[in-house]
């Protein structure tokens, strides 16, 4: 049975990046290149929020802070020292690692709406300081002429190149927030989410766990960051919002909470599904929220869970059986509704 399963893992897999690498191929449009590299960049923000909003419950509305620190400490790394830009992206982990000191400590001490607060005042403090302090980071014109990625003397200086290489870094990034989901990092990050208390009543250090948890988030959203200063080569502050923190917290919501692939969905739906309707004009986002917010009243587990009963329902229907993890929950249910109380 597992190596069935495994099998069905490595053919979906298989599928899944076939239809990636041929996607920008099949569409041929540098505007929709661009889109579907915004989507790689939003799915490993995703997949970092994932672990303190999705995982241990808190909301983070920071991610735009952090996503600015990523880009401006790669692309300033890279201006003042003439370093390579890969050295840039080692320069934003360390910067994230930083970041999720600052932002750990004060969510050992703060939860809801306060936490929520407090990260939205990191956001607002980072976004001042950049276009205040002018000669060191431009201020409010920017950084400019930031160079590209180059692998092994391939230069990605263009749409498509950049698309398989930012795809690569969003695959690796699903494979280790999977890994750490399913390890025990992820166990306690979700019993911090459930049962905080019971969780301290073990004697488990709850301070370390909410740091770790604010560190791999910071890491992740600034790499994404480093990866979106290289792309556009350019950079202003007045790009890193509130709304940008919302949407990242909305793909969470649409995607499916604490779930990786979930995290892949939301940010696919939240990113893509606003480009066919600019042509609604001033009511496309009346038109976008209002789909998003039906969905989440259909799906209140996320897309990712209509995903997942609509491929059991074909499984079903082609096949004629079910799986595996179908026929046990159906048999429990069916043993559970015959006991007395």
């Amino acid at each position: 049975m597992k190596m069935k399963n495994n099998m069905k893992r490595l053919v979906i897999s298989l599928v899944i990046a076939i239809v990636v690498a041929l996607l920008p191929i099949a569409v041929n449009n540098d505007y929709w290149t661009v889109v579907f590299v915004r989507v790689m960049l939003n799915i490993i923000v995703a997949l970092g929020l994932n672990f303190i909003t999705g995982l241990i419950g808190q909301m983070n509305l920071g991610m735009a802070g952090i996503y600015a620190l990523g880009a401006y400490s790669s692309a300033l790394l890279v201006q003042y020292t003439g370093c390579s830009p890969w050295l840039g992206l080692v320069g934003a982990l360390v910067m994230g690692l930083i970041i999720g000191l600052v932002l750990g400590y004060p969510s050992l001490r703060l939860k809801g709406v306060y936490l929520s607060l407090t990260t939205i005042g990191f956001t607002q403090i980072v976004t001042l300081f950049l276009n205040n302090m002018t000669g060191f980071t431009g201020g409010s014109q920017g950084v400019k002429e930031i160079p590209n990625y180059n692998l092994f003397g391939f230069p990605i200086n263009s749409y498509l190149r950049s698309y398989y290489l930012y795809a690569i870094f969003a695959v690796i990034a699903f494979f280790i927030a999977q890994r750490i989901i399913k390890s025990k990092w992820g166990r306690l990050f979700r019993s911090l989410r459930d049962n905080v208390d019971a969780v301290e009543m073990t004697g488990v250090n709850i301070a370390s766990a909410k740091i770790k948890a604010f560190t791999i988030s910071a890491i992740f959203g600034c790499i994404a960051g480093a990866l979106y200063a290289h792309f556009y080569g350019y950079i202003n502050p007045s790009n890193y919002t509130l709304d940008m923190s919302m949407n990242y917290v909305l793909m969470l919501l649409v995607g499916g909470l604490g779930s990786a692939p979930g995290a892949i969905v939301g940010a696919c739906v939240v990113t893509i599904l606003p480009e066919p309707l600019r042509g609604l004009g001033d009511y496309y986002l009346i038109v976008f929220y209002g789909i998003i917010f039906i969905g989440i009243l259909l799906f209140p587990n996320g897309w990712i869970d209509a995903f997942s009963r609509g491929g059991r329902f074909l499984y079903q229907k082609v096949t004629g059986k079910k799986l595996a993890a179908q026929e046990t929950a159906d048999t429990n249910k069916t043993e559970g509704g015959g006991r007395k109380p």
